[in-house]
């Protein structure tokens, strides 16, 4: 699909404006976007931790052959606060003038306790979901108006394990793995927030996608149970990609050309892939929307989809 070599496809990026969220302060994030600041973009790392925060934009900031990018920001946000939601929204609009791509990266996996947000909700879904769909939102109008513009949204072949009850949205799901179950369903939230917003968005010239990197040895299994570390830690890093690898799908549709088609799809390995039925469901999608609408004490959104 729209074969380019990866020089071609960064060229026209000096001087646009991205944003990434990382959970952590290292890992797919990191690697997303010290390849656009050597290719001169102007890149805003949002993450919770100020030091590690700041360390990797440092970091990052010295890739650029020539002096480096001094074009690389640390701005802190934690999703699992919305009040940090919102506070960092309130201050990239007032410091940013564009936003060509949002990368809503951060993930988050509790393999051991789980555990809820001050909000109150799953810490998983809000951090995966609910958080990302908030500062989407609060985003959208800078998007729109820097257009054409893109939104990606990191999600995981593990949607397909994924099962919303809308009743009980955001709330931690019963049962003994509920943990990984919770996980699963952030990601089919994901993908479905992809095509909703896709819908949504037609004729704006801002596109959305949902984007899996593949498995990655990355900081999201820091939770995993201590009894099961010496058995994890050498499986993933003989098995799973490294962060550099696990970007490459993401700085494919980031920057290739001619993906306006493609808005709302899956993608996997640099290509559109059909996600699972449950990935599939337009009626699923909408009602996903509305409720983290309500959820999240948004006004409904004046875009909706086209039918």
């Amino acid at each position: 699909y729209l074969q380019e070599t990866a020089a071609e496809i960064l060229k026209a990026l000096c001087g646009r404006q991205f944003d990434i969220t990382e959970r952590g302060s290292s890992g797919i994030g990191e690697a997303v976007a010290r390849e656009l600041a050597r290719c001169g973009a102007r890149v805003v790392l949002a993450t919770r931790n100020a030091v590690r925060g700041e360390e990797a934009a440092w970091r990052i900031r010295r890739v650029r052959a020539g002096g480096g990018n001094p074009e690389v920001l640390f701005m802190p946000l934690d999703l699992s606060s919305l009040r940090s939601v919102h506070a960092f929204a309130a201050a990239f609009l007032q410091q940013e003038p564009n936003l060509h791509l949002l990368i809503n990266n951060a993930g988050e996996q509790h393999m051991s306790a789980g555990g809820t947000t001050e909000d109150g909700f799953s810490l998983p879904f809000q951090v995966n979901h609910l958080g990302h769909f908030l500062l989407t939102q609060l985003l959208l109008q800078r998007l729109q108006s820097s257009a054409p513009s893109r939104v990606l949204i990191v999600a995981s072949s593990a949607h397909q394990a994924g099962r919303l009850c809308m009743a009980k949205l955001g709330q931690p799901p019963p049962g003994p793995f509920a943990a990984f179950q919770d996980y699963c369903n952030s990601k089919l939230a994901n993908v479905l927030h992809a095509r909703q917003l896709a819908a949504r968005l037609q004729g704006t010239g801002v596109t959305a996608y949902a984007v899996h990197p593949g498995f990655v040895h990355t900081q999201l299994f820091r939770h995993t149970p201590l009894w099961l570390q010496p058995l994890w830690t050498p499986l993933s890093r003989f098995c799973f990609r490294s962060a550099a690898e696990g970007a490459r799908t993401v700085l494919f549709c980031a920057t290739q050309d001619g993906l306006q088609p493609f808005s709302g799809c899956y993608f996997a390995d640099c290509r559109p892939l059909q996600p699972c039925a449950q990935g599939r469901d337009d009626a699923a999608a909408r009602e996903l929307w509305e409720r983290s609408e309500r959820l999240l004490g948004l006004q409904p959104s004046l875009c909706t989809p086209v039918e």
